[in-house]
């Protein structure tokens, strides 16, 4: 005899399963819609101004980082932690460069300091990754390593 309730919760797992995937790809969609939308403005806005800025340049970086955070995740279901931290960098040190003028000396080092801790934590992430590695998934169409 089979067991009814097991096979409903099979099926239930499942078509969870299916809306999650289903919501992670509109999301997905949408930020990378709203990042191609966003480049093509700050595209627009150097053309128009016919000046390209180093801050303009960092800021079209954090825009293919986040396209390619999006096309690794689709292509992998992974979202490796050290891309976000990687564009928090980029962010923090674009914003370094914006407001530096009208830093006081003691936030210059503060904000400074926020980019060597995110580094250390990446070195962390890295040799957590190597030494400690993730044990296989449940779902083998999501293991890609």
């Amino acid at each position: 005899m089979s067991d009814p309730t097991g096979h409903v919760h099979s099926d239930i797992r499942r078509h969870g399963i299916r809306v999650a995937r289903l919501v992670e790809d509109v999301g997905l969609s949408i930020i990378l819609l709203a990042t191609l939308v966003a480049g093509g403005i700050e595209i627009r806005h150097m053309w128009i101004e016919q000046n390209v800025m180093l801050t303009d340049l960092l800021l079209m970086f954090i825009y293919v980082e986040t396209v390619t955070m999006v096309k690794v995740y689709w292509e992998s279901g992974k979202l490796p932690v050290r891309m976000p931290l990687y564009i928090a960098i980029v962010a923090i040190a674009r914003y370094l460069i914006i407001d530096v003028k009208d830093m006081e000396a003691l936030r210059v080092i503060a904000v400074a300091s926020s980019i060597l801790v995110i580094a250390v934590a990446i070195l962390v992430v890295r040799w957590g990754h190597v030494k400690l590695p993730y044990p296989a998934s449940r779902d083998p169409e999501r293991d890609t390593d």
